[in-house]
Parts: structure tokens; sequence; C-alpha cells
């Protein structure tokens, strides 16, 4: 598919997708023969993942980090050490939980504060 539908179904901007491309987080797998990126469903399931981080607050190398060790346990990368790796992703998970949390009481404190307001 090209940049554009791409941008369409996952509702980020070209802007962005170009810049995670030049920036490595998400290369267009291949390009037309007019010079025009081209993605994969693979590219969007990875786009789609990058999507989920992002109200989480991970940082780019962050996401970059967390893509590297998904990559390592699909196969992608050979040659590593498969526990570490593992136990690289238990930590994003562990991570990605407390953020998760963390936006929980946020929402909580908003209901409270509409709640403080409906009062009034």
């Amino acid at each position: 598919m090209h940049i554009g539908e791409l941008a369409e179904r996952t509702g980020l901007s070209l802007r962005t997708i170009r810049h995670y491309d030049e920036i490595g987080l998400l290369r267009a797998s291949g390009r037309t023969d007019g010079g025009f990126r081209l993605y994969t469903d693979e590219d969007l399931a990875r786009l789609i993942l990058i999507r989920r981080m992002k109200p989480l607050g991970f940082s780019l190398e962050e996401m970059m980090s967390l893509l590297k060790t998904i990559d390592t346990l699909d196969g992608a990368i050979k040659g590593a050490d498969i526990a570490a790796v593992r136990s690289d992703l238990e930590s994003f998970i562990a991570q990605a939980e407390e953020r998760r949390q963390g936006l929980r009481d946020q929402l909580a404190m908003a209901d409270e504060f509409l709640a403080l307001l409906r009062q009034q």
C-alpha cells in the first residue's frame, strides 16, 4: 500500500510516517519505480503497535528498543540471548502496565473533577 493508505488506516499523518521512516522506526518495505514508498500488512501492524505506545508516553528510543526485542523474538535477529530478550519484553510489559495505571488514575481524577463541577 502507498503511504496515503497507511496514513488513513492508522490515523497518523504522512509527515509522522515519513519521520518514522527517516529515523528508522518504520522503514518502507519497498519503493515504486517512481520512488514512492510501499508498505505491507506487516508494516501496518508494526505502525499500529507504535501508535498504541504513544499514549503511554514511550519515547522513540523506547519504541525502537521494543521493536528490536520483538524482531529478535520473531527470529529476524539471529544469535541473540533469547532469555535476556524475553526479560526485556517482560520489562516493557511491566512499564506499559504501570503507565496504563497512571492513565487510569488521571481518568479517575478527571471524573472526580467533573463530579465536583456538576455539584455547583
